[in-house]
């Protein structure tokens, strides 16, 4: 592992990406540092601790902990995957998204171009709401968190945060460019590993004051590795159909003949369907607090809390239900069978055409039940240690979630991208055994 970790700066272009990609998350985790003007950080910081558990606090997680201190990153790159998950859900509905989509590099720049337009309107629309309305409402011991609220500060809060965002996605661009990875992946996934010393910190003390047996601490981190280990194999699951394609013979030469698979993923919609769900899900205490005090609406609020059961059911039957959307509008068989077949491919035993879209489809059917069922497990565990174990909410959200599927899902894809770079100069990757089969210096 360690001549694998040098061969990674033995070659100068993987070596300039790396440090590339590492320079531009360390001024993303600057910016999430500076706060926007006229905010008393302190009092901030007090009002937010009761708001950690809801959906602020999920979406602080996301955006690494600048949402909690109302800094430049606020609103993260959490717009531009808004828009971007809008106009992908648009393309598959509306013809003319669906005309870009065949049109090949000229059509994903205009479809690149709207998504960063909606990016600032989303970005508009949301710092206007946490500028105007939700942080002038927080107090704390009588202090308001807004030292002089009105149009400046608003104004001023606004453009800051759009800026920001605009930043962020201006940043990720240039990783995925010019560093390693996807940026803006990596951008959501070191806001979220950044709260991971805190909660180390968090973990240590609680066991050298006794509130926590070195047994369960033990048990944590056994169950910690053993929910990792599922969620990297349901990344990586994946269902192989068998593929041939029909041998062309053009004046002497001859073409195809070659077999190969269509792999179909246990988890083809990744994490967008615990997102869609997510946001579903708040919609009930939102209305519920919108009813003022009446009885419906309390009843509203202890059905929806996290620490109801009926809750987990939902949100679990609502990821399952997603999982299968997502993956009809990502995944369509009609077009896979259609390309197959003007290609001269076949599934062996399968008629092209309608029969084999038929065939993928009762497959991908069968595949995602499995995959969907354990994405809703994943999703719902960290409620469970909070219920069961009497674990804290930063360290729940570890054990699972949105949150450990994008370390995962990241991750993979990160190293994957490494392992390329390394294979393309004869170099042994990460997920290869053996020796360094050869050093060639650039």
């Amino acid at each position: 592992m360690i001549d694998k970790i040098k061969s990674i700066f033995i070659i100068p272009e993987l070596r300039s990406r790396i440090i590339f990609t590492l320079s531009v998350l360390i001024v993303v985790r600057i910016g999430a540092h500076i706060p926007i003007p006229g905010v008393d950080g302190e009092v901030l910081a007090l009002a937010f601790d009761n708001l950690k558990s809801g959906l602020f606090g999920l979406f602080n997680t996301f955006v690494g902990g600048a949402f909690s201190q109302a800094s430049l990153f606020s609103l993260g790159i959490m717009p531009y995957i808004s828009s971007s998950i809008i106009i992908q859900l648009m393309g598959s509905v509306i013809p003319y998204f669906q005309r870009l989509q065949k049109e090949g590099e000229a059509g994903r720049k205009k479809i690149t171009q709207i998504t960063r337009y909606g990016t600032v309107l989303l970005a508009s629309m949301q710092s206007y709401g946490v500028v105007a309305v939700f942080l002038p409402s927080l107090t704390s011991n009588g202090q308001q968190v807004v030292i002089n609220p009105g149009m400046m500060f608003t104004f001023t809060g606004i453009i800051s945060m759009v800026t920001g965002t605009l930043f962020l996605m201006w940043l990720g661009e240039r990783i995925t460019e010019r560093g390693i990875g996807n940026g803006i992946s990596l951008i959501i996934m070191v806001g979220i590993v950044s709260a991971f010393p805190n909660v180390i910190l968090s973990e240590i003390t609680m066991v050298q004051s006794g509130a926590r047996g070195w047994l369960s601490e033990f048990i944590l981190m056994g169950i910690m590795f053993l929910i990792i280990c599922f969620v990297v194999l349901l990344t990586q699951g994946t269902r192989k159909i068998p593929v041939q394609y029909a041998k062309r013979v053009v004046g002497r030469k001859i073409y195809g003949g070659q077999n190969t698979h269509i792999p179909m993923r246990v988890n083809t919609a990744g994490v967008m369907p615990i997102i869609f769900a997510q946001s579903i899900m708040f919609i009930p205490s939102t209305v519920s607090t919108f009813l003022g005090d009446s009885d419906f609406a309390a009843s509203l609020m202890r059905w929806f809390s996290f620490d109801h059961p009926f809750y987990w059911i939902v949100f679990g039957l609502m990821i399952i239900f997603f999982t299968y959307f997502y993956t009809a509008i990502a995944f369509d068989p009609v077009q896979v069978s259609s390309t197959m077949k003007q290609q001269g491919g076949f599934i062996p035993g399968v008629r092209p055409g309608k029969k084999t879209a038929e065939y993928i489809d009762n497959i991908l059917t069968r595949v995602t039940l499995p995959g969907s069922i354990a994405l809703a497990f994943v999703a719902i565990f960290p409620y469970l240690l909070m219920e069961f174990m009497g674990i804290n909410y930063d360290l729940a959200s570890f054990f699972g979630g949105t949150s450990l599927l994008i370390i995962v899902g990241v991750a993979l894809d990160t190293l994957q991208q490494i392992e390329s770079h390394l294979m393309m100069r004869h170099y042994d990757g990460f997920l290869t055994k053996g020796k360094i089969r050869g050093r060639r210096r650039m």
